[in-house]
């Protein structure tokens, strides 16, 4: 008889854990849900703050009240963002329209090729042909790719529209990332607390460790992507190729979204030699492919500065991250493949210490 109501009381004390569970999980996803269309930004927001930590502190011992100092700096970036994605919408929706507008009309026409573009390696003949051809009659020249051209188009417009919602959410993660800062003992005290709750007495070590980890892979990417278009620019600037400082920013740009710089690299090469094959011509293009290369060097260079973690762990943890998760694997899997080798670090030393009591 006892044994029956034993038996009794575990089955409802079972049932009432398994409610309990579930109330909880069900609870926890729904919180997941509402939620989940504002992870993306607050992590960003998480990340921009901690990699301008550094930056804001400096600029408070200058110029005193932190707050301020935020705010200003945050409104600074945010017109540094909405000013030019202003001014180059406009005109990228003017320039459409009056090359439709021309295409219409037949008033479209385009400058025939020089004698040096025959004399492109491979595609030299074929090119000059096709350039010629166009030159005399476009619309005729580019009926056999109709369908080709509205594709392109299309992916053209779908990628422009996805830079503008980019843009709009790094706004709103900047101002995120500026309640964040302002709040800084707050914040960190909290990530500290979560981080003791998860791995006890390691959460304020994981702590460091995860904010060296992010301010490392930031330093990486922007730092890469600085040189890089610096590098690109100059180049650009001797070989006066037009608009150079716009074609800088863009190649900075697809470095820090981790797109090679060679996309934009080598049709600027095919321009140049366009207008001409000699050795200035043939000196420009090896440097800029150089410059486009680098970025497998630089990175590696500068990943993993300031962090106790080999920088081969970082680089790893980056690029399977941004394969896994998009731009923001970048960052997420650094910090995550580091803290990974750190644990993987602390449990082998474990096994070096029971080994080495047993020894004697």
């Amino acid at each position: 008889m006892n044994n029956l109501v034993e038996r009794e009381e575990k089955v409802k004390v079972a049932i009432e854990i398994a409610i309990k569970v579930g109330l909880l999980a069900l609870v926890l996803y729904i919180t997941f849900l509402i939620a989940k269309p504002f992870i993306a930004i607050t992590v960003w927001g998480i990340i921009i703050a901690v990699a301008l930590s550094p930056l804001i502190n400096s600029l408070e011992k200058r110029l005193g009240n932190r707050k301020k100092v935020i705010i200003g700096f945050t409104v600074a970036m945010v017109a540094a963002l909405l000013i030019p994605t202003y001014m180059l919408s406009g005109s990228l929706i003017e320039s459409s329209t009056n090359v439709a507008q021309a295409m219409k009309e037949g008033s479209f026409t385009i400058h025939p090729p020089t004698q040096e573009v025959k004399e492109w390696p491979v595609i030299g003949k074929k090119a000059y042909a096709f350039w010629d051809a166009a030159s005399h009659n476009l619309r005729k020249t580019l009926e056999p790719f109709k369908e080709n051209i509205k594709e392109m188009a299309g992916s053209i417009f779908s990628a422009l529209g996805s830079g503008l919602s980019t843009i709009f959410m790094l706004i709103g993660s900047l101002i995120i990332a500026a309640v964040f800062l302002i709040g800084r003992d707050g914040a960190v005290k909290f990530y500290q607390n979560i981080l003791r709750r998860i791995v006890g007495d390691k959460g304020e070590e994981w702590a460091v460790l995860s904010t060296l980890t992010v301010r490392s892979v930031v330093t990486g990417v922007i730092g890469v992507a600085v040189i890089q278009a610096t590098l690109a620019l100059i180049g650009l600037g001797l070989m006066g190729v037009p608009f150079a400082a716009l074609w800088g920013i863009i190649i900075m740009f697809l470095t820090i979204i981790q797109v090679p710089a060679l996309i934009v690299i080598g049709p600027i090469i095919a321009y140049v030699f366009s207008q001409g094959s000699g050795t200035a011509e043939i000196v420009f293009a090896i440097y800029m492919l150089i410059v486009g290369a680098s970025d497998g060097v630089l990175k590696p260079m500068l990943m993993g500065r300031g962090v106790d973690v080999p920088m081969l762990v970082i680089l790893i943890g980056a690029i399977g991250g941004m394969m896994l998760m998009g731009m923001i694997g970048l960052f997420i899997g650094a910090v995550i493949f580091a803290l990974a080798y750190t644990l993987f670090g602390l449990w082998m030393a474990e096994v070096e210490v029971e080994e080495k009591t047993e020894a004697k």
